[in-house]
């Protein structure tokens, strides 16, 4: 049994991730931390079975733990010390914040308007998205978990970019996101009275902080348009992209052969679109293509952002730097 270390437990992903970790049949969870929570069990928070102790990060132990989980937002202050002791003590860190994705520190300081407060720990850090990075998380000591958003534009545009059949100019990202996405603190803009009802862009153009992302990854200049649903959990992409001349929709769908042994990606058949209610509560990320006219495709792609889009994505990591089957407890 591998032994697991979780912080922030009582976040959306934190509470999502016990939930798969608890039926892992190789996994035992080791500690599990929160802030206001601490000393209290997770059944106290989330009225379920599952009833883990919440202890606070200063009383986690990290003796005899394999892999932690940092579950904490953006920007956390004690996020890098708790990374460092981590590796420092032979643990090995999946960790679900932007600090570690971009490998490129002066796109980093870019985005970020500020530098990467741990330049070093970044240079050993490897993109969490196994279909792409498989053999590297493998030995991967820090794993930055892929974000939801652009789990949902990178694996569409991958194959496309491989087999070199995207044509010069930008691809256009519209994606649609539940509340979830933005986690459990409080925000106006998540309030039911502020989403229900209602459909609203945020943050477009070149302003949201994943976009970078999707374009370290698919090597594509990207126009990004967020969309906040009023649903809890779900994204659904649409992307819009030009082929080069003569490039035949057998040739597109050909190359999604690229995924044909993923357990966790779907390609559907010509004349089909995924839809949330596809995904939800599951791993697999569902994508379709529509040819809208020559040289010109649509594609769309659908995942359950806290699973695939974040804990279940970690999950499969874990799985491979663990040298486990990389489907366990995620079926």
């Amino acid at each position: 049994m591998a032994r697991i270390g979780i912080y922030g437990a009582t976040g959306y992903t934190g509470f999502e991730l016990i939930k798969l970790l608890v039926r892992h049949p190789q996994i035992e969870i080791a500690f599990a931390t929160a802030r206001s929570a601490a000393g209290k069990n997770l059944s106290d928070i989330f009225p379920t079975l599952i009833d883990q102790p919440l202890v606070a990060v200063e009383q986690a132990d990290l003796r005899n733990v394999d892999i932690i989980f940092t579950c904490l937002p953006h920007n956390t202050p004690d996020l890098i010390p708790l990374v460092q002791a981590a590796l420092d003590a032979g643990v090995k860190v999946i960790d679900f914040s932007d600090t570690f994705r971009l490998e490129d520190l002066d796109t980093y300081a870019r985005w970020r308007k500020k530098d990467h407060p741990a330049p070093e720990l970044q240079s050993a850090a490897v993109y969490g998205l196994p279909e792409l990075h498989r053999e590297r998380i493998r030995t991967a000591r820090l794993v930055a978990n892929t974000g939801c958003y652009p789990l949902t534009a990178i694996l569409p545009l991958y194959p496309l970019v491989q087999a070199g059949l995207l044509a010069d100019g930008p691809v256009i990202v519209d994606s649609k996101s539940g509340v979830s996405g933005a986690g459990r603190s409080l925000s106006l803009k998540t309030h039911f009275g502020e989403t229900h009802e209602t459909f609203s862009a945020y943050n477009i153009g070149r302003t949201h902080r994943h976009l970078p992302e999707m374009e370290q990854e698919t090597g594509l200049h990207i126009i990004f348009s967020p969309h906040l649903l009023p649903v809890y959990r779900g994204i659904l992409s649409t992307i819009y992209v030009n082929t080069k001349p003569g490039v035949s929709e057998e040739e597109v769908r050909a190359a999604y052969a690229i995924y044909a042994n993923e357990p966790f990606v779907t390609l559907l058949p010509q004349g089909r679109l995924p839809e949330l209610r596809h995904v939800v509560g599951g791993m697999n990320i569902a994508m379709g293509v529509h040819l809208a006219e020559e040289g010109r495709y649509i594609l769309v792609a659908c995942v359950d952002n806290l699973i695939k889009g974040a804990s279940g994505q970690a999950v499969q990591s874990m799985n491979l730097m663990l040298g486990l089957e990389e489907t366990a407890g995620l079926h």
